[in-house]
């Protein structure tokens, strides 16, 4: 375990763990939302600092980034916990896990990954798989020694981060894969649990604006959830008018999973329908993602 960064000690060996939106107050014992992070007798501590769950080496298209050094390979990583509760989760067997302080894994010092990296022929490292905010301890320190080794820095994300914690990654991270999951509160609420999406956003325009980030936006665009024109419309004019229109915008096909088992797959002409809808409000790079 490792004392996190981005907290406030509080009354009665209260925590504020303030990393994250959820902002959450967390007893002496008890974990926050993401189930990653303990008060241990008034301070709080990373259940999940250097503990790796899954590892792979990965076409960076995959992540998916298509304009950030295409052609290479990045050693991605990732831990246990998630900051949103997404029943349609791809990665549920690490994101959604339950007892995190009781889970195995590899450990791998952050000096440990850039030296895989470097034997693996991988040109960057990328925190992905679960929501690298909650692993910020070893990412952070992992990014810095990444940058010195001449190594390219990525975290694929769902944006739900503190401006502060993002601020201290900044210098840091070369490119930021932001989950951008729909327009409306009551769908982000009904997908994820969390009703106020606006800090993903804020997140994403700080990324771009103020650390010269790459950001590239992923929509899984789900039938009957968030493929309504309206959503679509005001995502694809928000990306063009914060982000601007070089920001690529992956539109991705939804399979049945999880808790969404009784929805259909997209359908194609729903996903033509999208792309069409982002090069209307200007964007110059939308793909269709998923299909094959």
């Amino acid at each position: 375990m490792k004392e996190a960064l981005f907290y406030k000690q509080l009354t009665d060996s209260k925590v504020q763990c303030v990393l994250c939106p959820w902002n959450c107050k967390i007893v002496p014992g008890k974990v926050g939302i993401c189930g990653a992070r303990k008060n241990i007798e008034g301070k709080l501590y990373s259940l999940i600092y250097a503990k790796v769950a899954s590892m792979a080496v990965d076409p960076i298209e995959k992540k998916p980034l298509y304009h950030f050094h295409p052609g290479t390979k990045a050693l991605s990583v990732g831990t246990y916990g998630c900051n949103m509760h997404c029943g349609h989760c791809q990665n549920w067997q690490i994101a959604h896990v339950k007892e995190i302080e009781r889970q195995t894994g590899e450990d791998v010092s952050p000096a440990r990954l850039v030296e895989m990296a470097r034997e693996t022929g991988s040109a960057g490292i990328a925190w992905t798989y679960n929501e690298p905010t909650l692993w910020f301890e070893y990412a952070y320190e992992g990014a810095m020694l990444a940058k010195k080794a001449g190594l390219y820095t990525v975290w694929v994300t769902n944006g739900y981060i503190n401006l502060e914690a993002l601020d201290m990654m900044g210098p840091y991270l070369d490119a930021y894969r932001v989950d951008v999951k729909g327009f409306s509160e009551d769908f982000y609420f009904k997908l994820t649990g969390v009703r106020d999406f606006k800090p993903v956003l804020a997140a994403a325009e700080r990324a771009k604006k103020k650390w010269h980030m790459h950001v590239e936006i992923v929509t899984l665009v789900i039938p009957t959830m968030n493929d309504d024109e309206d959503q679509l419309k005001r995502l694809a004019h928000w990306i063009m008018d914060t982000l601007g229109k070089d920001t690529v915008w992956h539109l991705n096909r939804f399979f049945p999973c999880l808790e969404y088992q009784h929805l259909p797959p997209t359908p194609l002409p729903t996903l033509e329908k999208a792309k069409a809808i982002g090069l209307e409000a200007g964007l110059k790079n939308v793909y269709i993602g998923n299909i094959l």
